[in-house]
C-alpha cells in the first residue's frame, strides 16, 4: 500500500495571548492548580477579526508555499474542525478559494473533535488512492475560545485557538499505518445549532482521562504492529496536546523514552483538531524534523474518537 510522507507544514496563531494569571481574574483558580493538573501555562484566543477560517487559510498558505508545489498540484483539501464560522461554505472550500486550488480538487471539512487531523489525513490518503493525484493539503483548525463557558473553571482553563496545516505526498516507498475508531459517548460534548444549550464545551474530566490513557498506548501499539516496527524505530511521537499528565502516563505505560514525545501544551493549551499539526509545525520550524524520520501521531477526543498514524517526514523540495 502506498503511504503518506510529510512534505511541509504551516501554522497560524491568533493575536491574543491569555495566561493562567489572566484566567485567575475571571474564575476561581490559580496558576499552580492549572499547571500541575494540565501542564498549561498560556493559550491563544482569536481577536474579533480572526476565526477558524482565517487561521486555516494562513496556515495552509504557508504549508503550500514551503512545499515548493503549485496550487494545481494539490489533488484534495480536507480540513478538520468543529468550530467553523459557517456551516457552509466549509473551511476547506474557503481555503480552496483563497489559495486558488483547482476546481477538480475536492474540498470539505470533517469533524472528529481532537482526533480530527488524523481522520482528515486518513481521508486524504484514501482520496489520493481512489481519485488519483499525488499531493494532499490537510488542515486542523479550531476557535474553541468561542465554544467555552468562561465561568466554568473545569474547562475554560484547558482550551485555546489555532491552526496547523500539512502537505502530504503519496509515495510507494513510504512506511505507513493508520488506525481510527470511535465509541459513542458524550463525556465531551459541544452543543450545536440544534441543541437547546447551543454551545459550551462540557467534559467529564475523570472519564476522559481514563479513556485517553487507555486509547493512546493502544493506538500507538496498533500502528507499530501493523508496520512491523517498534518504539525504537520511531524518531518522534506526536500526541494530541490535551494534558501533560496523560502523555506522561502513556510514556510510563509503554516504558518509552520521554524525549521522543513532543509537548507544547504549556504554550497553547488544548487546540482540538489543530493540536497535532501545530506541534508538527513547531517541530519543523525548530529543526527537530529531519528527512527520513519516522513519526507516530496519536489523537483522542470527543466522540469519543481516537486515531493513530505512522508516517515519514520527507521535508521540503
Amino acid at each position: 500500500m502506498k503511504g503518506l510522507k510529510l512534505l511541509s507544514t504551516g501554522g497560524a496563531l491568533p493575536g491574543r495571548v491569555v495566561t493562567n494569571e489572566d484566567l485567575c481574574r475571571q474564575v476561581d483558580t490559580d496558576d499552580a492548580w492549572i499547571t500541575t493538573r494540565t501542564g498549561i501555562r498560556q493559550r491563544y484566543y482569536c481577536t474579533e477579526s480572526e476565526d477558524a477560517a482565517t487561521l486555516a487559510i494562513a496556515a495552509a498558505r504557508q504549508a503550500l508555499e514551503r512545499s515548493g508545489l503549485a496550487p494545481g498540484d494539490i489533488a484534495c483539501c480536507v480540513a478538520a474542525t468543529l468550530s467553523s464560522p459557517t456551516l457552509t461554505p466549509g473551511i476547506a472550500c474557503r481555503v480552496q478559494a483563497a489559495l486558488h486550488l483547482p476546481e477538480t480538487c475536492p474540498a470539505f471539512d470533517v469533524n472528529a473533535a481532537c482526533s480530527g487531523f488524523l481522520y482528515a489525513a486518513a481521508t486524504a490518503h484514501g482520496l489520493l488512492g481512489t481519485l488519483g493525484g499525488r499531493y494532499a493539503l490537510v488542515i486542523g483548525c479550531e476557535v474553541l475560545s468561542r465554544l467555552m463557558d468562561s465561568t466554568d473553571r473545569a474547562t475554560c482553563v484547558l482550551f485555546g485557538d489555532g491552526a496547523g496545516a500539512a502537505v502530504f505526498a503519496l509515495r510507494e516507498d513510504a512506511p505507513f499505518a493508520v488506525t481510527l475508531g470511535a465509541r459513542g459517548d458524550d463525556a465531551i460534548r459541544v452543543g450545536g445549532t440544534a441543541a437547546r444549550d447551543a454551545a459550551p464545551i462540557t467534559m467529564d474530566g475523570r472519564a476522559v482521562f481514563r479513556f485517553a490513557v487507555e486509547a493512546m498506548p493502544r493506538c500507538l501499539q496498533t500502528v507499530l504492529t501493523s508496520s512491523r516496527m517498534t518504539l525504537d524505530d520511531l524518531d518522534w511521537i506526536v500526541c494530541h496536546q490535551a494534558n501533560s499528565r496523560i502523555i506522561d502516563h502513556c510514556i510510563k505505560h509503554l516504558h518509552a523514552e520521554p524525549s521522543k514525545f513532543y509537548k507544547n501544551m504549556d504554550r497553547h493549551g488544548n487546540t482540538g483538531a489543530a493540536s497535532i499539526p501545530i506541534a508538527l509545525h513547531e517541530m519543523e520550524e525548530n529543526g527537530l524534523l529531519q528527512p527520513h524520520q519516522a513519526l507516530a501521531c496519536i489523537g483522542f477526543g470527543g466522540g469519543l474518537s481516537w486515531g493513530g498514524m505512522l508516517l515519514t517526514y520527507e521535508g521540503r523540495k
